[in-house]
């Protein structure tokens, strides 16, 4: 293909990739299969390879991530972004009213009239506020609230979030900014707690600061893993064509913004404090957090009347709802044991209604929480839900608590096996070190072992691997291998049928991918992101093995937690075993010959640092060019380091000191001679 078809073709398939994307995480009507977008995205990012100069800065392709930002930089706000007034109470409100009436030089009205006031009443998102400009149809920036004068920009992570439109259509003005709300939907906020708890890392503590902490990753990769999303709730610009502000939420969505649907117009207060008296209780119903309502003046020419105050705007206030908050007695703390030997205490609670469910469990996290709140069996104690998923004791109601109660003493040894509790320094929960005969820990290995996201050997569930393991037929993840039919058929519930399917599963999973393969193995703190990283660097797990904690901090996702992690599982000689019976089985341990084509060891032994903007490849691109021939990337220039590649608009600062360290500068097409491109 020439380069004048493959830009019509990649035109194309960008309009119908966006297209897809809208029907899907705006309408909720998806028009095609998955399989059959990925195939979509595939051609897309192979053509884009082919064709690198072809490349869009707000190409589809962009929402896959990958670009490394070391730097977010500061950026003033065109408009403050101001924050609201906020309100507890239908007096505030009622007060917000009268105020309003009073400075537009109206009479107040009875609370049911039809008012010459209009509000708009929007669910006030918990999430991270996000300023997005457009020019020409096109997303340019993203910057964070900051301190409402400035924020930080975050467009490359905001280009992995797929309800933002990277490209608008219909009738837009030639530039404006939107503002809205990134937000993590709970069952990724709970997906996302699951694998943490499973390789034995704290929880993340609720999903608006998860969605906080995301945007500012390094790596656009991860954050696009996150499947953040946005709603978008006010148009900014100079000669916008609104006379107010729900038309102009009207206008957003027919160019691409997600609005959200539950936003309403209505004509007096009463009518809001309706509103808000029925998401006070369908909040525990919707799929993201809401902390409360956002009640805005509606008409433009009214709100200009109004005005500021120093810090907010005199035409809107927030609402907020009061965290949902019981009291109920502690029952007892229980210790469960994870896969990786994670500890985790749990408070069992005498059952309260709480946010329309009935809650019996709160999570304690670990020791530190306990002594912090100090904590005891038989307090009366207080839970909440709030903007938490799973309910939390907030505090003890040290007035009902009753004579002769005993601080409570964290268990030394596993509830289930006996083995001594161990506790790094680094970390904050305890852990059991008996992980091959410790019963939840071998069992948990072996479901995290066949998971979807790991081998995919759906014909083994956990009710078969407990019968597996009840039955003296498997100790270790490595014994699947080893199993015949002969040896299922005696099997409760497992007929011919059956025994095949797990055989035949067994047999496929030879077949997956190293990456998947490393993660399935279980080492501490390895998770699915993480894993993939490291196969990619390493290339094969006979490299992994020998690596030092050193070599393996050069990783990235790679931290000192992680690489003594690593170490310490290859160290163990039992581990060593397992791994040889599952390389014996025929198990994929090094990267497919179609993974590492192109790769050579012409830069072995030089280590890289980018910096600048390149015309034929991406930075990221650059990067994976280097590790694929051999070499190093670093983000930081030493004397260790034996070339700056560089491009337009490098940093000063960088130049600088290339030049104090005698480090050579090379050029894109330097680079590109070196490795035979």
């Amino acid at each position: 293909m020439n380069k004048e078809r493959a830009a019509e073709r990649i035109k194309k398939l960008s309009a119908e990739i966006e297209q897809h994307n809208h029907t899907y995480y705006l309408l909720d009507a998806p028009s095609i299969s998955d399989f059959e977008f990925d195939k979509l995205l595939e051609e897309l990012i192979q053509l884009e390879k082919e064709f690198p100069e072809l490349i869009s800065s707000n190409s589809p392709s962009q929402r896959v991530g990958g670009a490394i930002t070391k730097e977010f930089k500061s950026v003033k706000h065109k408009y403050p972004m101001l924050s609201l007034s906020n309100s507890y109470s239908t007096e505030d409100l009622l007060d917000f009213d009268r105020k309003v009436q009073e400075g537009l030089g109206l009479k107040a009205n009875d609370l049911f009239s039809t008012s010459p006031v209009n509000y708009v009443c929007e669910l006030k998102f918990d999430g991270l506020s996000i300023g997005l400009t457009y020019k020409d149809g096109e997303l340019q920036q993203a910057v964070t609230r900051g301190d409402g004068v400035q924020g930080d920009e975050v467009s490359t992570n905001v280009k992995t979030i797929k309800s933002i439109p990277l490209k608008l259509k219909g009738n837009y003005p030639p530039e404006f900014e939107i503002r809205g709300e990134i937000f993590l939907p709970r069952n990724v906020f709970d997906a996302i707690n699951k694998e943490r708890e499973e390789i034995g890392d704290a929880p993340l503590a609720n999903p608006r600061n998860a969605a906080s902490g995301t945007m500012k990753m390094q790596d656009s990769a991860v954050v696009a893993s996150r499947k953040l999303d946005c709603f978008l709730y006010h148009v900014l610009g100079e000669a916008l064509p609104f006379q107010n502000h729900f038309e102009s939420l009207e206008a957003a969505k027919s160019w691409g913004f997600k609005i959200s649907k539950d936003s309403r117009l209505f004509s007096n207060i009463q009518e809001v404090l309706a509103f808000i008296e029925h998401w006070d209780k369908e909040r525990f119903n919707l799929p993201y957090d809401t902390d409360g309502v956002v009640i805005k003046v509606n008409d433009y020419q009214q709100q200009r009347q109004l005005g500021f105050t120093a810090k907010s705007p005199r035409w809107a206030i927030a609402y907020k709802f009061k965290a949902e908050q019981v009291s109920t007695e502690l029952l007892s703390i229980s210790y469960q044991v994870g896969r990786t030997g994670a500890i985790t205490p749990v408070a069992n609670l005498q059952p309260v209604a709480l946010g329309g469910t009935t809650v019996k469990r709160a999570s304690l996290h670990n020791a530190d929480i306990i002594e912090k709140l100090d904590v005891r069996v038989g307090d009366m104690v207080y839970v909440e839900k709030g903007g938490e998923i799973i309910p939390k004791i907030i505090g003890v109601d040290l007035s009902k608590r009753k004579e002769g109660t005993e601080p409570t003493q964290y268990i030394t040894h596993c509830p289930e096996c006996g083995t001594e509790l161990r506790r790094l320094e680094s970390e904050a929960n305890h852990y059991c070190p008996n992980e091959m005969a410790c019963p939840p820990q071998v069992k948990g290995k072996m479901e995290h072992f066949v998971a979807r996201k790991a081998m995919n050997i759906d014909s083994l569930g956990a009710e078969t691997i407990e019968q597996l393991v009840n039955a003296g037929l498997v100790k270790n993840i490595a014994d699947f291998y080893d199993l015949k039919k002969e040896h299922l058929l005696p099997l409760e519930r497992m007929a011919e049928k059956s025994a095949n399917n797990l055989i035949e599963g067994l047999e496929a999973s030879k077949q997956v991918p190293f990456e998947r393969v490393l993660y399935a193995i279980g080492i501490r703190h390895v998770g699915e992101t993480t894993a993939k990283k490291i196969a990619k660097k390493v290339k094969s797990l006979e490299v992994l093995m020998q690596a030092t904690r050193e070599d393996l901090l050069e990783i990235d996702e790679v931290g000192e937690i992680i690489a003594v992690s690593i170490h310490d599982y290859f160290v163990d000689e039992k581990n060593k075993t397992i791994i040889q019976k599952l390389k014996d089985a025929g198990l994929q341990f090094e990267l497919s010959e179609e993974q590492q084509q192109g790769a050579s060891d012409k830069l072995n032994g030089l280590t890289f640092v980018i910096s600048g903007v390149f015309a034929k490849y991406s930075r990221d691109q650059l990067k994976e060019l280097i590790e694929l021939h051999g070499g190093k990337n670093s983000s930081s220039i030493s004397k260790k380091t034996s070339f700056v590649l560089a491009g337009e608009n490098m940093g000063p600062e960088k130049l600088k000191k290339a030049q104090s360290a005698g480090v050579k500068l090379i050029s894109e097409d330097d680079f590109i001679l070196m490795i035979g491109a």
